[in-house]
């Protein structure tokens, strides 16, 4: 639940749009493999980044985008060069909703990040309420062979954060 509410915290920074829900997301990896703790490598949240984005392919973007250096820092036992998609096909994705399999916007969706990146579990706060779309997200990364675990007890936080400004 530890990662869940840092997504959730995620989700706070968001500017609410009438349009969209506020979603957090967080990235960990215990790497190299067998290491026992994980380390959170990458944050992201909905519209942090320019072009109408998603908070999961925001935090994806922000991994692919952190250097060698960062990479050593955060992983300090794995071999050198660090492989950031050997990270991703080790690491958990946390998020406080269902992964979009559809964007409005034409935009690529979350659960189709989520599976090129071929992480291997996905921890999810709540599904996604059909305000916009029918969200098939959590069904689309179980038919790709990824993990769907949908964690309970902060469900009505997560969607009160993603539906923030929105006056329900």
């Amino acid at each position: 639940m530890e990662f869940l509410r840092l997504a959730l915290d995620e989700a706070r920074k968001c500017t609410p749009s009438p349009a969209a829900f506020c979603v957090g997301c967080v990235l960990t990896a215990a790497y190299p493999p067998g290491s026992s703790h994980p380390v959170i490598f990458a944050r992201g949240y909905s519209r942090e980044l320019p072009g109408n984005t998603h908070a999961e392919a925001n935090a994806l973007s922000k991994a692919r985008q952190l250097s060698q250096n960062e990479l050593a820092r955060l992983f300090p036992d794995a071999s050198r060069p660090i492989d950031i998609d050997v990270v991703l096909a080790n690491a958990d994705i946390y998020t406080t909703m269902e992964p979009c399999s559809v964007r409005t916007s034409g935009l690529p969706p979350c659960a189709d990040a989520i599976i090129a990146a071929r992480i291997r579990r996905c921890f999810i706060g709540v599904g996604e309420p059909d305000d916009f779309v029918q969200c098939e997200g959590a069904q689309k990364l179980k038919d790709a062979g990824v993990e769907v675990i949908w964690l309970s007890g902060l469900e009505k936080e997560c969607l009160e954060v993603a539906r923030m400004g929105r006056g329900q």
